[in-house]
């Protein structure tokens, strides 16, 4: 069997996933980075990307888009408090091409710096999101 550690992945309304994984590649700020066990202590604010975990006895990793938060890995665990967190399975690329659509005109109807930032935001998820879905 092969070694593994834990892995939890949190949302704001609650724990989404908590399983143990035999590799996790998470979208860190300054790239992806592979979590195996006994992997070294680190905290890493995530860029909106894919997680893939990799659990025993599957042959393909759980694909799971994260937009915003941080990983944290320390003492065989890796723990990830993502701001929004959803399955590749359950997003649906019509859907989100008409989100970005909507957050692209959003930002050129806003009105001031504070506004166009927040629409920036949602245009580089939504895009992002496509990008996983693609």
């Amino acid at each position: 069997m092969a070694e593994t550690f834990g892995f939890e992945l949190v949302s704001p309304e609650k724990l989404l996933l908590s399983v143990d994984a035999e590799m996790v590649v998470v979208p860190g700020e300054a790239g992806d980075f592979g979590v195996l066990p006994g992997h070294a202590p680190v905290i890493s604010t995530l860029r909106n990307g894919v997680i893939e975990v990799t659990t025993p006895g599957k042959a393909e990793p759980e694909r799971i888009f994260v937009a915003g938060g941080f990983a944290e890995v320390g003492g065989d665990k890796l723990t990830v408090l993502a701001e929004e967190a959803v399955p590749l399975a359950k997003l649906d690329r019509a859907k989100v091409e008409q989100q970005l659509k909507d957050a692209r005109e959003d930002f050129e109807d806003a009105k001031d710096e504070h506004a166009k930032a927040r629409c920036q935001a949602l245009v580089d998820k939504y895009a992002a999101m496509l990008e996983a879905v693609a």
